[in-house]
């Protein structure tokens, strides 16, 4: 039985915690934060890192205290890259696990996929994919961190201008991500003087492309440009060096990860291509605005993960300190987070630095990409 003695302590004990304490909330539920990502399967170098990148920025987040004395919870799935896996893990998110936003997915296919899913639930998306179309035209709940493919183009375009290239041939996945970079590159080649003078396809899953490559080499370009993501590229870039292409590759920034260096192998090397700047974080000036989160982001996740970062990862990492960012006085209401992203002004991520508005939900500009050459299997910045 209770004695009076122990009735007052305890009242007095909890007296004493709750002077102490004034500003600890109590009781307060988690936000629950969905991902979808490629983390098995052949999009896995995207999607496994991306995972990992989002659990370490809410472990940071916690750590910190969380948001408005709100922990963060992460719900995850795994679409395998396929854009009906995706559907089914975006309706789990929204129905099911009732989640307040979501980050992901990996892919511009399934990226698009999700979009009416989440936007019949009214829940924010940032998508770790760079096709432009998942966010232009602008829709009202959807958001990326990835780098458009149209500043991808610029990117390569400008250093080929540079080298006085006139003539490419362009060789695209036949995916969404694929069919984007096309209509780009057909797009802005004109304004650069640059003459398409073959386009060539290919499946994401073949495993030669030699019958376009000697397409290709029959109209006598100046260069090459593949775009899409692993593995494709790298057979690509093999096959150029089994049928002694001697013109430049470029690549598209779909493979700026260490896993295109291991597929690709010796063939890497002497390979051109746009990417964030986290794979070249030491090589960029003291002055770079981006390098100590660059420095901060390696450091952690090399240590955490003991494997080597690429860009992908931070594009979670990225859409995940984004959504605390927007999170915050909201106390989880939907449309005042989707409200509070198109706000963010000025924040320096792993990607680039963002400001968002209602009519760019990129939020990113062209200094979001240097150009890199594969090197003895490493990357260079070219300046």
């Amino acid at each position: 039985m209770r004695t009076a003695k122990t009735t007052i302590f305890c009242a007095l004990a909890a007296l004493v915690i709750c002077t102490l304490l004034p500003g600890m909330s109590w009781g307060k539920e988690p936000y629950k934060i969905g991902g979808i990502f490629s983390i098995t399967g052949a999009s896995s170098f995207l999607g496994d890192p991306e995972k990992k990148s989002m659990e370490m920025a809410i472990d940071q987040i916690n750590a910190a205290g969380g948001i408005d004395g709100h922990m963060l919870e992460a719900v995850i799935y795994d679409d395998e890259g396929d854009p009906t896996k995706a559907v089914l893990a975006a309706q789990k998110l929204t129905s099911k696990d009732e989640v307040i936003a979501i980050v992901g997915p990996s892919l511009t296919p399934t990226s698009l996929a999700v979009i009416p899913v989440i936007e019949k639930a009214g829940t924010p998306l940032i998508s770790c994919a760079a096709g432009i179309k998942i966010t232009e035209p602008v829709k009202p709940l959807v958001y990326k961190t990835a780098q458009n493919d149209v500043l991808a183009v610029q990117a390569i375009f400008n250093h080929i201008k540079k080298a006085n290239i006139k003539k490419i041939g362009i060789l695209t996945v036949e995916n969404a991500f694929g069919e984007s970079g096309k209509e780009q590159l057909t797009a802005q080649a004109p304004k650069f003087g640059i003459e398409i003078v073959l386009a060539e396809t290919f499946g994401a899953k073949d495993t030669d492309m030699t019958a376009q490559l000697a397409k290709i080499r029959a109209a006598q370009p100046e260069a090459i440009v593949c775009w899409g993501t692993n593995p494709g590229p790298a057979v690509i870039s093999k096959n150029v060096v089994q049928m002694n292409i001697k013109v430049p590759l470029y690549q598209s920034h779909g493979v700026a990860s260490p896993k295109f260096i291991e597929l690709a192998e010796s063939a890497a090397d002497g390979i051109l291509l746009p990417t964030g700047k986290i794979l070249v974080t030491e090589q960029l000036s003291e002055t770079d605005s981006q390098k100590k989160v660059l420095q901060g982001y390696t450091t952690e996740f090399q240590k955490r993960y003991s494997m080597p970062v690429g860009g992908f990862g931070g594009y979670a990492y990225d859409g995940t300190h984004l959504l605390a960012a927007a999170l915050k006085g909201t106390e989880g209401d939907k449309a005042k987070i989707a409200a509070n992203v198109e706000k963010i002004n000025g924040f320096p991520g792993v990607t680039g630095t963002f400001t968002f508005t209602p009519t760019d939900h990129n939020g990113l500009g062209d200094d979001a990409f240097v150009m890199v050459v594969i090197k003895d299997g490493k990357w260079q910045l070219l300046k």
